[in-house]
């Protein structure tokens, strides 16, 4: 099951409101969701960003998958949360590599 943390939409005809829904990839937009985790609304100056820092951290601590424009309403809100998940995949990815080249040298000097 592969989860995402992005908006759904709400409000009226050109008044958008948005929740921050965490929500398999396969479901609509709209449709079934697995956790609120905050809201966004746009139509305020500046726009009002609601999020709940453990339920973001948990999501996003599980692996889960940020939409574009919520990647940058959590930067924006919580800085150096998704920088963290990043550099940790970045490590697991350059242990991989060097594992493998390990491998392929003693097959080569076998």
């Amino acid at each position: 099951m592969a989860v995402t943390l992005r908006l759904a939409r709400h409000g009226q005809k050109k008044r958008p409101y948005y929740r921050v829904v965490a929500a398999e990839k396969q479901c609509w937009r709209d449709g079934r969701f697995l956790q609120i985790v905050g809201t966004y609304n746009p139509m305020v100056n500046p726009a009002a960003v609601l999020l709940q820092e453990e339920a973001v951290r948990k999501w996003v601590g599980n692996g889960a998958q940020t939409t574009p424009v919520v990647a940058s309403l959590i930067k924006k809100s919580f800085p150096g949360l998704l920088e963290e998940r990043e550099q940790r995949q970045r490590a697991r990815i350059q242990a991989a590599r060097k594992a493998r080249k390990e491998r392929a040298a003693k097959r080569a000097a076998a």
